[in-house]
Order: structure tokens, then C-alpha cells, then sequence
């Protein structure tokens, strides 16, 4: 077990406390985070206090942690937190306070618990969207999704992924430190994470979806969709999936095909698809596998990046449709909810995730996103609880996470 550590040496809570409070008093930006199916935690502080961007060219960046909304950004930047100090600790390897960093060891005589909750956000992503106009609206919700089948009957889109929000104030003895670690005891196939950017955003999240990897000559993507609750002693073997929720899967697999045909990429592996479980839903999952060396693409990780964000399971198709429909009828800005975010050129790999099972922390309160993918098949009542269960991912662990 995760906190089983003898009794001299610190907790898994004991060394997020540490790492959040020294990280909040810095007045920086730093991020925390473990990869799917790994023991490792990671961690990166950036002392400088004004928010950093980056270009896009993933290969010529420094060790870091990008971070990028939902919405494509003019300058073609997204905000980047430099790995100007680095550490990781395997997660059942007994530690010691004097152990830690001597950057973590920050004395500061305010709780990460308070520095949360005084947290604000700027809005200088997309001035164009209301702020949380229609987002939390059950009724908002369920016409959005009456208007993406009309339009995909209307022939105008093929898949649209309208999302909602969810807030609540922070809970009185709200832990973040309890919440990020137990997230990391029931999600082990997710990218665990928490990051923060000052006047930016303040973000913790499990997503189950790789964007773009790359290690050494290996590139790697995946196609995911299709959302059911995981029941049952083995609901992996015992998962049943409609036509809808293939045709969903199928159509993000596809997107994905019409990207490497765009380059003319021929020679890839595709395994999938297959059901795969992440915290307490299941979902229907395709692999994709390029050997850039063999293919002579050594900047594939940059050039799908462009291609494939916003990826059809986050957006729709065609994208530029259903991004402006999206837009035109969606109610609020989605600000980092379906961009991407994860570690760059750490340990000579990048992972990059889409920002999804995520929660953000500004003005006392906490807001959840979530979204449904719709077609022609989809029950606009179905699409509401869909979302409703993503939002339980991370929504449950910051209402019962208590000190």
C-alpha cells in the first residue's frame, strides 16, 4: 500500500504537503504528476513569477511541463512551466524529511489548503466566450445536445462533443494533498495531476487519454471513446458496447488514419479496439505506434500535435464545424478542459495528455468539466448522465478529501 512507510519516514500526504506548500509560497508556477501504470511521482518548480509560453516545436524545448486550452491560441503558444528544478520519488520507497529537495523545504507559515483557496484566475485566454454562461444548466445541456443531433441529421457535422461544468465552493476542510493522493490509489491507469500557474490557472485532474508520446525513435497515440460505468466483479470482460459507442470509437480512429494520410505516413501499427478501464468507467481504446527513425519522421510528435488537437473525441468532425458550432452554442469558455497538458523532454520522453476527468480551483470555488460524444444515435438524457459520471471522477475526491 501506497502509505504503508515505516514510522519515521514520511507519508505519501506527509510529502504533498510539503511539495504543495513549498510550491504556492514560491509564488512560481509547479507541477506534480504520475503517468498511467507508473509508481513514479514526479514534480517540477519554475521560481520565475511571470507565466511563461512556448512555441509549439516540442523537440526544441527545454525540460518542462506545457500546458494548453482547449481553444487554439493566436500567437500558436502555450503556457510552459520550466523544469528549472526537478525531482521524483517512487512511491513505496521509504522517505525521510531531510530526503527531500532543499527547494521543497520552503518554510512558510500559510497551508497550501489556504493558499488554494485564495487563488484567482485572469481571463486571458478566450475573452470571446461568457464566462460560465450556460455551463451548469441541465436544461442548456440536454438542448445542446437536441441541436448536435439536428445538425449531424442535417448532414452539417458527423460527431459533436458538447461538455457542460459543474461548481461548487471549495469544501471547508478540503486536503489537496489527500485528494492528489487518492487519486493516484484509484487511478492507476490515468495521468494523475495537479498544476499551477499563477493568475492563470489551478488545475488537478486523472485523464485517461495520450494526446502524443514519444520516446526515443517510438511514437505513440491512441483513439478514445465510448463511456460506460464499470460494473461487476470483471467489467472488462463482461463490458457491452452499442453501435453508437463503436461508431463513436471509430470515427476518432479514423481522424487519426486521415492525419498520418495528410503527411503520408503509411508504415504505422494500429492494435485496437479493446476495452479499457480508467478509475470507474470504461471505455473502448485503439493504439497507434510509428517508429519515427524507420519512417524519418523525427519531428512526428510535433507535427501530430498540431494535427490532431482538438482530437474528434474532444471536439467532433469535421473540426473546424464542430468547432464553431461549439462555439456558437456551447454557453462558456472551456479554458485548459479538453487542451492538452504533460511533461516535455523529461528523461528524454514527452507525454502529453488531453486535459480530461479535470478540475479547476479559482474564486473559492472548484468547477468541473465534462462532455459526451454525440451522433445521430445518441438519447440527449443518456449524454446528461454520461457527464455526470465523469464529473464523479474527480468531483467525488475533492468532497470527501477532508484533513
Amino acid at each position: 500500500m501506497i502509505e504503508s512507510i515505516v514510522s519515521k519516514s514520511l507519508s505519501i500526504t506527509q510529502v504533498l504537503d510539503q511539495i504543495l506548500n513549498a510550491g504556492f509560497a514560491s509564488g512560481g508556477s509547479f507541477a506534480i504528476w504520475r503517468k498511467p501504470k507508473s509508481n513514479t511521482l514526479e514534480l517540477i518548480f519554475d521560481g520565475q513569477e511571470t507565466p511563461r509560453k512556448v512555441n509549439l516545436q516540442l523537440e526544441q524545448l527545454p525540460s518542462g511541463f506545457i500546458v494548453h486550452p482547449f481553444e487554439d491560441q493566436e500567437d500558436k503558444q502555450a503556457f510552459f512551466i520550466e523544469a528549472t528544478h526537478y525531482w521524483n520519488w517512487k512511491l513505496d520507497q521509504q522517505i525521510q524529511k531531510e530526503d527531500l529537495p532543499e527547494w521543497t523545504k520552503v518554510a512558510t507559515d500559510i497551508s497550501h489548503q489556504e493558499y488554494l483557496k485564495s487563488v484567482q484566475r485572469i481571463n486571458v485566454l478566450s475573452n470571446s466566450y461568457p464566462k460560465n454562461k450556460d455551463g451548469e444548466s441541465q436544461e442548456h445541456f440536454i438542448e445542446l445536445v437536441e441541436k448536435s443531433i439536428q445538425s449531424i441529421q442535417d448532414g452539417y457535422l458527423e460527431k459533436v462533443v458538447p461538455a457542460r461544468t459543474k461548481s461548487f465552493e471549495i469544501p471547508e476542510n478540503f486536503d489537496l494533498a489527500i485528494a492528489i493522493k487518492n487519486l493516484l490509489q484509484s487511478s492507476p491507469n490515468s495521468f494523475v495531476n495537479f498544476f499551477h500557474i499563477p493568475k492563470i490557472g489551478t488545475w488537478l485532474g486523472a485523464s485517461p487519454e495520450v494526446l502524443i508520446e514519444t520516446k526515443g525513435d517510438e511514437f505513440f497515440t491512441m483513439s478514445l471513446a465510448g463511456t460506460q460505468a464499470a460494473k461487476g466483479e470483471n467489467p472488462l470482460k463482461t463490458a457491452a458496447w452499442t453501435q453508437k459507442e463503436i461508431e463513436e470509437q471509430a470515427l476518432v480512429c479514423r481522424y487519426i488514419v486521415d492525419c498520418f494520410k495528410r503527411i503520408r505516413l503509411r508504415e504505422y501499427e494500429e492494435h485496437g479496439p479493446k476495452t479499457v478501464m480508467a478509475g470507474s468507467l470504461l471505455h473502448l481504446r485503439s493504439d497507434f505506434r510509428v517508429n519515427m527513425k524507420a519512417t524519418n519522421f523525427p519531428q512526428l510528435g510535433s507535427i501530430m500535435l498540431e494535427l490532431l488537437h482538438p482530437t474528434s473525441a474532444v471536439c467532433g468532425m469535421p473540426r473546424k464545424e464542430a468547432h464553431d458550432f461549439l462555439k456558437k452554442f456551447e454557453g462558456f469558455d472551456r479554458s485548459f478542459y479538453a487542451g492538452f497538458i504533460g511533461p516535455v523532454n523529461i528523461q528524454d520522453e514527452t507525454s502529453i495528455f488531453v486535459n480530461l476527468r479535470t478540475a479547476s480551483f479559482q474564486d473559492g470555488k472548484v468547477t468541473l468539466y465534462a462532455g459526451a460524444g454525440v451522433t445521430e444515435e445518441s438519447d440527449p438524457q443518456k449524454e446528461w448522465e454520461e457527464t455526470e459520471m465523469k464529473c464523479e471522477i474527480i468531483g467525488k475526491f475533492i468532497q470527501k478529501s477532508q484533513a
